[in-house]
């Protein structure tokens, strides 16, 4: 008998029709001589909907009310999953995050969990019961109710895997897997059998929308066997996420990732000499804004250098407004910023062991007419920063070169 942890997304269990479809899926699998646990999201819109509604109340929601008022909208999904099991005949029993003690900090609106009390699920599941566990929700030690940041199902249906030591973790989505790049910008993406934890970080981080990073982090630091499967096709296979030593044989590029929400600032012409990076971006962080790529360059007058670096475009006038003000304190010659950029990324653990990557990318890019501004490099991946008008040609022209349509 397998224990295996299930978890539907917002779009999974739009509708009451939906639930219903998520429960006869749920029952089949359960029929099969498996115990599942099932951790759900609120049913899809709902977050915006509530997030819109308390807006109207409070110009700046409190933090705490706001968990509160999110947290219901999985409590509804749980409550109809289950009742949607009972009336197939299939025995269930939900449960809020509160009542199996998912504990987190109390970082309300993107808490960590720091335990979880199996206690409940496991005799439940002793029952013979289809044990259904709100996501993206906890308690913290105070008894207040705290939310994990959106995608949070995601990552406690790993947690709640790596608790109750499951045979695997699925994660049902709109999409049957993991693509080499997004299907949309090229349609003859073909679909992963299998990936691993590494490659899947570098991916969620570098814009793959697919799973929430936090939740492969979590996977692989308890070696999580995470899939990633689709709640409207019926592929059992989907896209297996594991450990670099499971794949008998390594591609070397396994796909292509960007970012549509790229911005890049310049410094041009400030002092070359000790401390100038630290006075920047010390700055920056001030502001809570998170820098991705830097780059420093040898400025075309002696003694100047030239300070690079993007950000969320959501943080683009907040640090244009401080590199303004950095310009004038550092003598610096002038400010040069671009929020029409992307990044694109090849990501592939073949990388490790081959040659020529680099080089071969930036020739196609080159072929097409493509100016690279910015480069970025680790052991299993290489990004580029680009003008995003060329994002769905950059794209195109990498998968064809790389030959990643083929198996």
């Amino acid at each position: 008998m397998a224990l295996i942890v299930q978890k539907y997304g917002g779009t999974s269990v739009v509708s009451a029709e939906r639930i219903q479809a998520v429960a006869q899926k749920i029952k089949a699998f359960k029929e099969t001589g498996n115990q599942l646990v099932v951790s759900v999201s609120a049913m899809s819109g709902e977050t915006n909907r509530m997030t819109a509604l308390a807006q109207t109340i409070q110009n700046t929601p409190s933090l705490r009310e706001m968990d509160v008022l999110l947290t219901t909208g999985e409590q509804v999904t749980i409550a109809l999953l289950t009742m949607a099991l009972q009336q197939l005949g299939c025995d269930a029993i939900s449960y809020t995050g509160s009542q199996v003690r998912i504990m987190t900090d109390s970082e309300h609106s993107k808490a960590r969990i720091k335990s979880i009390d199996d206690h409940r699920i496991c005799q439940s599941l002793a029952q013979g019961k289809v044990v259904v566990v709100a996501g993206f929700q906890g308690v913290d030690e105070n008894g207040h109710i705290t939310t994990l940041g959106r995608g949070g199902s995601d990552t406690t249906a790993v947690a709640l895997a790596a608790v109750l030591k499951a045979n695997e973790c699925q994660i049902y989505t709109d999409v049957d897997g993991v693509f080499t790049t997004d299907p949309r910008i090229e349609p003859n993406a073909r679909k992963m059998n299998v990936v691993s934890y590494e490659e899947m970080l570098e991916m969620a981080s570098l814009g793959s929308k697919v799973l929430q990073i936090r939740s492969v982090e979590l996977a692989s630091k308890y070696k999580v066997p995470l899939r990633v499967l689709s709640s409207l096709i019926d592929n059992p296979v989907g896209t297996l996420i594991t450990s670099e030593e499971n794949i008998v044989e390594q591609a070397v590029i396994s796909g292509i990732a960007y970012n549509k929400d790229e911005a890049k600032l310049s410094l041009i012409g400030v002092p070359d000499k000790p401390g100038i990076a630290f006075k920047i971006l010390s700055q920056i962080s001030a502001a809570n804004i998170e820098v991705d790529m830097i780059v420093q360059s040898v400025s075309a007058r002696e003694g100047l250098t030239n300070f690079a670096f993007t950000v969320h475009r959501n943080d683009f006038k907040i640090a244009s407004k401080i590199l303004d003000r950095l310009c004038q304190e550092l003598s610096a010659i002038a400010v040069q910023s671009d929020n029409k950029v992307v990044k694109v990324s090849l990501v592939g653990i073949g990388m490790c062991s081959h040659v020529g990557i680099a080089s071969k990318m930036f020739e196609v890019l080159h072929n097409e007419g493509v100016n690279i501004q910015m480069i970025s490099t680790s052991e299993i991946k290489i990004s580029v920063v680009i003008d995003e008008k060329y994002l769905e040609l950059a794209v195109r022209s990498l998968h064809v070169v790389f030959e990643l349509d083929k198996e």
